[in-house]
């Protein structure tokens, strides 16, 4: 068997986890692994722009999942306007019913793959299980790159709730309408993996912890107190995972300076063009900076303010580093890069974590909650205000950043990994293999 290790890396198809997963193979790669990618047609060349090999996964019969994807959200944007558990019924099925196809379609294809590369370890980035990666012949881990809550616990809100933890009235009620709306799913879901020799799952549950090592990306600011603690045998707390992206360069605004404001509500959320359109508005007459992520639909907008700089992709990690306040949707790993940089987050979520880590940012002193649809100019202005102008905010974010940076959640990620793999103890994989 090879000195230098194998390791597969299977993010879902979204920019959040694959990009995750990139900072975390990057350490590895210094450590003498061999990283390499296994995506969906929609992603080619993302990772092979990082330096990392890719493994295409095709689906036959079906979309390209990054066009099947933005459709499926573009057709449920009015549904983003309501209360999370208003969502249930008409976003949250829909999307694990989508989600149980994809995996479904996968499993062939990602069997024949996995059995072609025999990978020393496969790490999953995602929200379901496939079955051909429990039954790969080697060890797998399982990155929680969503909230916390995605692991239950009696103690912390329900997944996708956006409710406080103590709400135990509102908890009932969100749980009795999620099993009941998302069970066809779950129940298709788990026939489907007693086909292919697995066990069933919990109501609810589409991806169980991996018996080899768990990694989640919730840094301490933000943990729960958990009624049944986690084993850290098994599950390891990385304090964020931030990859470092090429330094950015500020564009020069008209007008002169006034503080930076970066605006991303992801690639999916991008499309959501008369939400920004709204917000354009309120930020041409704020004293401020703005760069904001439009996505492919820079064309969609004509009237640009001369405080605003629009662009289709931004080096994000890099962009936030030098911003003084994070507008975003509460995707995870937007949110744990700007804890990562000290930066204030405001949050506008629309569906799926983000109600989770809006919830959590107000109730940590992070950041605030301002919800998409019922918010007005002036409430928009005013929380920008009081954001820029909260000290307290700052003092706490600048001291969690050092902690952060200090604990480097890439660099652990890589370890636990070549652990559960076999290839630890040492500082880099190729110089000999762990016993057992």
């Amino acid at each position: 068997m090879s000195d230098t290790p194998t390791i597969a890396f299977f993010p879902e198809a979204s920019f959040g986890a694959a990009l995750n997963c990139v900072g975390i193979a990057r350490a590895l790669k210094e450590r003498g692994a061999r990283p390499v990618f296994i995506c969906h047609a929609g992603f080619t060349g993302i990772f092979a722009d990082y330096g990392f090999q890719e493994y295409h996964l095709p689906v036959s019969g079906a979309a390209v999942p990054e066009d099947y994807w933005q459709d499926f959200i573009r057709r449920h944007l009015p549904h983003f306007d309501l209360d999370p558990i208003d969502q249930i019924e008409t976003y949250v099925a829909p999307t694990w019913e989508a989600i149980v196809d994809t995996a479904v379609q996968a499993e062939a294809p990602l069997r024949a793959l996995l059995n072609r590369l025999r990978p020393d370890a496969v790490v999953l980035d995602n929200v379901v299980m496939f079955p051909a990666i429990a039954r790969a012949g080697c060890p797998w881990i399982r990155v929680i790159s969503c909230a916390e809550t995605e692991l239950p616990d009696p103690d912390l809100p329900p997944y996708l709730s956006g409710l406080a933890a103590g709400d135990v009235a509102g908890r009932g009620a969100f749980l009795d309408r999620y099993e009941r709306a998302v069970g066809p799913a779950h129940a298709r879901y788990n026939a489907f993996r007693a086909e292919q020799g697995l066990a069933p799952l919990d109501e609810g549950l589409f991806l169980e912890p991996s018996p080899y090592h768990n990694l989640l990306l919730a840094p301490s600011i933000l943990r729960h107190d958990r009624a049944l603690p986690l084993d850290p045998a098994r599950f390891t707390f990385l304090e964020g995972c931030v990859r470092q992206e090429a330094p950015y360069e500020v564009p020069d605004f008209p007008g002169g300076g006034g503080p930076l404001i970066y605006v991303s509500f992801g690639s999916l959320g991008a499309m959501d063009v008369t939400l920004i359109e709204r917000m354009l508005a309120v930020f041409a007459t704020f004293p401020a900076r703005f760069l904001v992520n439009v996505g492919g639909f820079r064309d969609a907008y004509r009237a640009v303010p001369d405080n605003v700089h629009l662009d289709a992709w931004f080096p994000q990690p890099s962009v936030v580093a030098k911003a003084d306040l994070f507008v975003h949707h509460g995707g995870n790993n937007s949110f744990c890069e700007a804890l990562f940089h000290g930066v204030p987050s405001l949050i506008m979520p629309y569906c799926w974590d983000g109600h989770d880590n809006a919830r959590r940012a107000g109730e940590t002193g992070t950041g605030r909650f301002l919800g998409r649809a019922d918010w007005t100019p002036g409430s928009l202005t005013a929380t920008l205000h009081g954001m820029l102008d909260d000290r307290a905010m700052r003092d706490r974010l600048a001291a969690n950043a050092r902690r952060m940076a200090d604990a480097s959640g890439v660099d652990l990620a890589a370890t636990r990994i070549l652990d559960a793999a076999g290839f630890g103890g040492t500082s880099r994989a190729g110089e000999g293999r762990q016993a057992g």
